[in-house]
Protein backbone atom coordinates (compact mmCIF):
# COMPACT_ATOMS: atom_id res chain seq x y z
CA UNK A 1 0.00 0.00 0.00
CA UNK A 2 1.44 3.38 -0.98
CA UNK A 3 1.28 6.58 1.06
CA UNK A 4 -1.31 7.93 -1.40
CA UNK A 5 -3.63 5.01 -0.61
CA UNK A 6 -3.16 5.34 3.16
CA UNK A 7 -4.36 8.94 3.20
CA UNK A 8 -7.59 7.94 1.44
CA UNK A 9 -8.68 5.53 4.19
CA UNK A 10 -11.75 6.91 5.95
CA UNK A 11 -12.54 4.47 8.70
CA UNK A 12 -11.86 3.41 12.24
CA UNK A 13 -11.48 -0.34 12.64
CA UNK A 14 -13.06 -1.71 15.81
CA UNK A 15 -12.51 -5.14 17.32
CA UNK A 16 -15.48 -5.82 19.61
CA UNK A 17 -14.78 -8.38 22.34
CA UNK A 18 -17.72 -7.18 24.42
CA UNK A 19 -21.22 -8.60 24.63
CA UNK A 20 -22.58 -5.20 23.55
CA UNK A 21 -23.77 -4.30 20.05
CA UNK A 22 -21.19 -2.79 17.72
CA UNK A 23 -20.77 0.98 18.09
CA UNK A 24 -22.62 3.10 15.55
CA UNK A 25 -23.45 6.73 14.86
CA UNK A 26 -27.01 7.30 16.08
CA UNK A 27 -27.81 10.00 13.48
CA UNK A 28 -26.35 11.09 10.15
CA UNK A 29 -25.02 14.29 11.74
CA UNK A 30 -23.57 12.79 14.94
CA UNK A 31 -19.99 13.92 15.59
CA UNK A 32 -19.28 10.82 17.65
CA UNK A 33 -20.45 7.27 18.22
CA UNK A 34 -21.41 5.88 21.61
CA UNK A 35 -19.50 3.18 23.46
CA UNK A 36 -20.84 1.11 26.34
CA UNK A 37 -19.57 -0.41 29.55
CA UNK A 38 -18.70 -4.10 29.27
CA UNK A 39 -19.10 -4.71 32.99
CA UNK A 40 -21.19 -3.55 35.90
CA UNK A 41 -19.26 -1.11 38.06
CA UNK A 42 -20.30 0.62 41.27
CA UNK A 43 -18.75 4.08 41.47
CA UNK A 44 -18.08 4.98 45.13
CA UNK A 45 -18.80 8.55 46.21
CA UNK A 46 -15.99 10.98 45.30
CA UNK A 47 -13.82 8.20 43.81
CA UNK A 48 -12.41 7.50 40.36
CA UNK A 49 -12.90 4.10 38.72
CA UNK A 50 -11.87 2.46 35.44
CA UNK A 51 -14.67 0.96 33.33
CA UNK A 52 -13.83 -1.58 30.61
CA UNK A 53 -15.52 -1.47 27.21
CA UNK A 54 -14.20 -4.61 25.51
CA UNK A 55 -13.42 -2.50 22.44
CA UNK A 56 -10.11 -2.17 20.60
CA UNK A 57 -9.44 0.48 17.93
CA UNK A 58 -7.18 0.71 14.91
CA UNK A 59 -7.17 4.30 13.71
CA UNK A 60 -6.34 5.60 10.27
CA UNK A 61 -2.94 7.28 9.97
CA UNK A 62 -2.81 10.85 11.23
CA UNK A 63 -5.87 10.56 13.49
CA UNK A 64 -6.68 10.24 17.18
CA UNK A 65 -9.86 9.12 18.92
CA UNK A 66 -11.19 11.37 21.68
CA UNK A 67 -13.30 9.85 24.46
CA UNK A 68 -15.94 12.11 25.93
CA UNK A 69 -18.60 11.45 28.53
CA UNK A 70 -22.19 11.34 27.29
CA UNK A 71 -24.06 14.34 28.68
CA UNK A 72 -26.67 12.17 30.44
CA UNK A 73 -23.96 10.90 32.81
CA UNK A 74 -22.90 14.46 33.60
CA UNK A 75 -26.47 15.07 34.76
CA UNK A 76 -26.01 12.11 37.13
CA UNK A 77 -22.91 13.71 38.70
CA UNK A 78 -20.36 11.57 36.86
CA UNK A 79 -17.39 13.11 35.03
CA UNK A 80 -14.40 11.91 33.04
CA UNK A 81 -11.46 13.60 34.78
CA UNK A 82 -9.23 13.19 31.72
CA UNK A 83 -11.81 14.26 29.12
CA UNK A 84 -11.32 14.40 26.32
CA UNK A 85 -9.15 11.32 26.69
CA UNK A 86 -6.86 10.73 23.72
CA UNK A 87 -6.46 7.36 22.05
CA UNK A 88 -3.30 7.52 19.94
CA UNK A 89 -3.09 6.05 16.46
CA UNK A 90 -0.61 3.35 17.57
CA UNK A 91 -2.48 2.19 20.73
CA UNK A 92 -3.92 -1.32 20.42
CA UNK A 93 -5.06 -2.06 23.98
CA UNK A 94 -8.60 -2.17 25.30
CA UNK A 95 -10.46 1.13 25.43
CA UNK A 96 -11.18 1.93 29.08
CA UNK A 97 -13.06 4.85 30.59
CA UNK A 98 -11.93 6.78 33.63
CA UNK A 99 -15.05 7.87 35.56
CA UNK A 100 -15.30 9.99 38.70
CA UNK A 101 -18.39 10.14 40.91
CA UNK A 102 -19.03 13.66 42.25
CA UNK A 103 -21.97 12.48 44.37
CA UNK A 104 -22.21 11.65 48.07
CA UNK A 105 -23.92 8.39 47.07
CA UNK A 106 -22.94 5.39 44.95
CA UNK A 107 -23.64 5.41 41.21
CA UNK A 108 -24.08 2.16 39.28
CA UNK A 109 -22.86 1.76 35.72
CA UNK A 110 -24.57 -1.30 34.28
CA UNK A 111 -23.15 -3.54 31.59
CA UNK A 112 -24.41 -2.20 28.26
CA UNK A 113 -24.91 1.38 29.49
CA UNK A 114 -23.72 3.81 26.83
CA UNK A 115 -21.32 5.89 28.88
CA UNK A 116 -19.03 7.73 26.47
CA UNK A 117 -18.78 8.84 22.89
CA UNK A 118 -15.85 8.69 20.51
CA UNK A 119 -14.94 11.57 18.21
CA UNK A 120 -12.14 11.04 15.69
CA UNK A 121 -9.97 14.00 14.83
CA UNK A 122 -6.90 14.69 12.67
CA UNK A 123 -3.63 15.25 14.51
CA UNK A 124 -0.94 17.74 13.58
CA UNK A 125 2.44 16.90 15.12
CA UNK A 126 4.82 19.82 14.61
CA UNK A 127 8.56 19.32 14.98
CA UNK A 128 9.81 20.19 18.46
CA UNK A 129 12.38 22.95 18.54
CA UNK A 130 13.92 23.81 21.92
CA UNK A 131 14.98 27.45 22.22
CA UNK A 132 17.94 28.66 24.26
CA UNK A 133 17.54 31.62 26.63
CA UNK A 134 18.84 34.15 24.07
CA UNK A 135 16.20 33.06 21.54
CA UNK A 136 13.44 33.01 24.19
CA UNK A 137 14.31 36.49 25.43
CA UNK A 138 14.79 37.93 21.94
CA UNK A 139 12.63 40.95 21.01
CA UNK A 140 11.26 38.82 18.16
CA UNK A 141 9.68 36.47 20.73
CA UNK A 142 8.03 39.19 22.86
CA UNK A 143 4.31 39.95 22.72
CA UNK A 144 2.05 42.58 24.26
CA UNK A 145 0.37 39.94 26.40
CA UNK A 146 3.64 38.40 27.56
CA UNK A 147 3.16 36.15 30.58
CA UNK A 148 -0.37 37.34 31.33
CA UNK A 149 -2.80 34.46 31.80
CA UNK A 150 -6.04 33.54 33.57
CA UNK A 151 -8.17 36.59 32.83
CA UNK A 152 -5.36 38.94 31.91
CA UNK A 153 -7.09 40.00 28.67
CA UNK A 154 -10.48 40.65 30.27
CA UNK A 155 -11.97 42.05 33.43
Amino acid sequence: MTDNNITKINKICIYNQSDNPNPEYKTDKSAGFDIAANEEVVLPPHKTTIVRTGLYFSLMPGYEAQLRLRSSWGLKGVVMPNAPATIDEDYRGEIKLLLHNLNDTYVVVRKGDRVAQVVCSPVFCPKIYVMDSDEWNSPLNQTIRGEGGFGSTGE
